[in-house]
C-alpha cells in the first residue's frame, strides 16, 4: 500500500473529517468572540471606568533604542524598539477565554440535556420465585407459572 493511499484512506475516515470541521468551525467562533471582547465588551466596561483602554495598558521594562520614553501606546512603544509587557492585552484575552469557556459549557449543557439517556429495562420480580423477570412476560421463565 502506497503512503498516499494510506494517508488517504486515514484523512477520509469519518471521525478526521468531523475533528477537521470541529477546528475550524472553532477557529472561527474564536474570532468572532476576540472581536466581541475587543469591540463590543471592553469598550463599556473602560467607559465606565473613566475612558480606560485596557489593550493600552503596558509596563516599559526597557526603553527603545529608536525613540526614548515615555510612549503613549504599545504600537509606538513596539515601532521605538521598547521591551513591554502588554497586561491590558492579557487582560482581553481572560476576558475572552471567559466567555468562550461559558460558551462551550452552555453548549455542552444543552447538548448533554437533549441527549436521552439509556433506561435500563425495567423489571418486576415473579410473585412465585422471586426472580427479575421482563414486566411483559405472561409466564415466568424460571419457574414456568402464570403471571397475572
Amino acid at each position: 500500500m502506497s503512503i498516499w493511499t494510506e494517508f488517504r484512506e486515514f484523512a477520509l475516515r469519518g471521525n478526521v473529517v468531523d475533528m477537521a470541521v470541529g477546528i475550524i468551525i472553532g477557529a472561527a467562533f474564536g474570532q468572532v468572540i476576540q472581536s466581541m471582547v475587543t469591540n463590543v465588551i471592553m469598550p463599556p466596561i473602560g467607559v465606565l471606568l473613566g475612558n480606560v483602554d485596557f489593550s493600552n495598558f503596558f509596563l516599559v521594562l526597557k526603553e527603545g533604542p529608536k525613540i526614548p520614553g515615555p510612549y503613549t501606546t504599545i504600537a509606538r512603544a513596539h515601532a521605538a524598539g521598547a521591551v513591554t509587557l502588554d497586561y491590558g492585552v492579557f487582560v482581553n484575552t481572560l476576558v475572552s477565554f471567559a466567555i468562550v469557556a461559558a460558551c462551550v459549557f452552555v453548549l455542552i449543557r444543552a447538548m448533554n440535556r437533549m441527549r436521552t439517556p439509556a433506561r435500563a429495562p425495567a423489571i418486576r420480580n415473579c410473585p412465585q420465585c422471586d426472580s427479575a423477570i421482563s414486566p411483559k412476560a405472561r409466564r415466568c421463565p424460571f419457574c414456568t407459572s402464570q403471571l397475572p
